[in-house]
C-alpha cells in the first residue's frame, strides 16, 4: 500500500503570515492537531497544538519566598497588575505571524512511498503527520490515524 492510497488531499494549511490566533481556531475548527505552512503551494514550515501551548510556558522561578508585612500589602495589587500584563501578552502572541513559531524543518514523503517509509519517518522524528509533497507541490497529508486506518482496511482484504 502506498502513502496515496490513504492520504488526505483535502489538507488544511495557513500562511507564514497568518496570525497565531487564526491558526489556533483553523485547528479547533476542523478538530486538527497540526498545519502545514504553505507558500506558493511549497511546504515552508508546520505549526502544532504543540508549538501554540510552548508559548504558555511560564517559567518556573525556585526558592522559598516569604513576604514581609508590607508586601502583603502590595500582593494584592501586584497580581492584579501581572494578570493585566499576561493578557496584554497573550493579545500580543494572537497577532504575530505563525512563522516565528513554526517547525522549519519538515519532514515529507512522497506519495508514492509505501506507507512503511511514511512509519518509520513517524516513528524516528516522533511525528504525528507528514506532508505528502509531489515535485515539490503540497499534494496531501497522511498521518498517524491515517496509517492506522490504512493497515486495518488492509488486513481486512
Amino acid at each position: 500500500m502506498q502513502v496515496k492510497d490513504i492520504m488526505n488531499t483535502d489538507v488544511i494549511v495557513c500562511n507564514p503570515q497568518t496570525t497565531i490566533s487564526e491558526a489556533s481556531q483553523l485547528l479547533k475548527k476542523h478538530n486538527i492537531s497540526g498545519l502545514p505552512v504553505v507558500e506558493d503551494g511549497r511546504v515552508v514550515g508546520i505549526v502544532s497544538e504543540a508549538d501554540l501551548l510552548k508559548l504558555l510556558e511560564v517559567p518556573e522561578h525556585g526558592g522559598l519566598w516569604l513576604p514581609s508585612p508590607f508586601e502583603i500589602i502590595e500582593i494584592p495589587l501586584r497580581e492584579l497588575l501581572n494578570w493585566e500584563e499576561t493578557k496584554h501578552m497573550l493579545n500580543d502572541i494572537g497577532s504575530k505571524p505563525v512563522s516565528e513559531i513554526m517547525q522549519k524543518k519538515v519532514h515529507v514523503i512522497s506519495p508514492e512511498k509505501s506507507i512503511y517509509d511514511a512509519v518509520k519517518l513517524i516513528t524516528k522524528h516522533k511525528i504525528n503527520r507528514l506532508p505528502v509533497v509531489k515535485d515539490d507541490i503540497l499534494v496531501g497529508i497522511i498521518t498517524r490515524g491515517d496509517i492506522i486506518k490504512g493497515l486495518g482496511r488492509d488486513a481486512e482484504q
